[in-house]
């Protein structure tokens, strides 16, 4: 076939000039890799173990968690691969698998931030409402929205780009992303259905972003009506937009760079803006949750057998 790419594996030149302190690199990352899973491995197993917490923002929560342990294993066992290697190589399989895991995970993580700022709303200003709205079957139609919609949308994603016919076989980057990839398409004018495609994700998730604005103005608007709301609201809203803030400037930096920015950047600055959205929220999230929720909090002292301090 014409259109198949005869490219069967790609080059990663992320590392630039950190490659000379790439073990220094390796413990660092292992390190981190390792406290991701400790805090979110613990913040889902106490949600799963806790019948108490089988609440809807737990829930909620617990995606969270679940979808920062599966995005972090697209990247982190094959980033320290790489340290431990002299050749820095993906097949081109596995790019594509890399690809789309990391854009799943990025709009599942959107798609799960939506769901708990719609699931505030309801909570602190629909009150009455809220556990005929918010029913276990309900919670779970949108918890599967929130997986399914960017597994299908990038499935078709990464479909389009393997029929893609390729010409280069370089990526300056840490790990595969598919715009980068289909940057290397042969002629630009291929990779058309890919910017359609694009295009429709991207219209998708700005009404994800539409939803979130909504709920905080309402939920803003109530607050300052009401002392006791807006004691809810710092318990468990603030966590959640210092989530969302944290987790959306990393992901718009980093497509703002990968399309417009400059190539004058240092190679560590550019690595560091495209890992940020997988090294911070993944660990900041579940630390974050776990100190200010205090039903979690106790449960997780409870696990470990200490008693908090009066």
């Amino acid at each position: 076939m014409d259109n198949v790419s005869l490219v069967t594996e790609f080059t990663l030149w992320g590392l630039g000039e950190a490659e000379s302190h790439r073990w220094l690199l390796f413990s660092v990352t292992l390190l981190s890799y390792c406290l991701i899973l400790l805090v979110n491995g613990t913040l889902v197993l106490t949600v799963v173990v806790d019948k108490n917490l089988h609440q809807p923002m737990y829930v909620f929560l617990c995606n969270l968690c679940l979808n920062g342990l599966y995005g972090t294993a697209g990247f982190y066992p094959k980033f320290l691969l790489d340290l431990a290697s002299v050749s820095h190589v993906i097949s081109y399989g596995g790019c594509l698998l890399q690809a789309f895991v990391m854009y799943s995970f990025a709009c599942s993580d959107l798609s799960i931030l939506t769901l708990m700022s719609f699931d505030r709303y309801l909570a602190i200003c629909r009150p009455l409402q809220y556990r005929a709205l918010m029913t276990r079957r309900r919670v779970l139609q949108l918890v599967c929205f929130s997986w399914l919609t960017p597994l299908c949308l990038f499935s078709v994603n990464v479909l389009l780009t393997s029929r893609l016919p390729l010409c280069r076989s370089s990526i300056p980057r840490l790990f595969c992303v598919n715009w980068v990839v289909v940057q290397l398409a042969c002629s630009p004018g291929d990779a058309l259905p890919n910017s359609v495609m694009a295009f429709v994700t991207i219209v998708l998730y700005v009404a994800h972003a539409l939803v979130i604005l909504g709920s905080y103005v309402y939920l803003i608007k109530t607050c300052r009506r009401s002392v006791e709301v807006r004691g809810k609201f710092m318990q468990t809203c603030v966590p959640h937009l210092i989530c969302l803030f944290t987790f959306l400037i990393g992901i718009v930096f980093d497509l703002m760079y990968m399309r417009f920015g400059s190539k004058d950047l240092p190679q560590s600055l550019q690595s560091f803006i495209a890992v940020e959205f997988l090294l911070i929220p993944p660990v900041m999230n579940p630390l974050l949750y776990g100190f200010k929720l205090r039903k979690i909090r106790r449960r997780i002292l409870a696990f470990v057998d200490v008693r908090p301090v009066a």
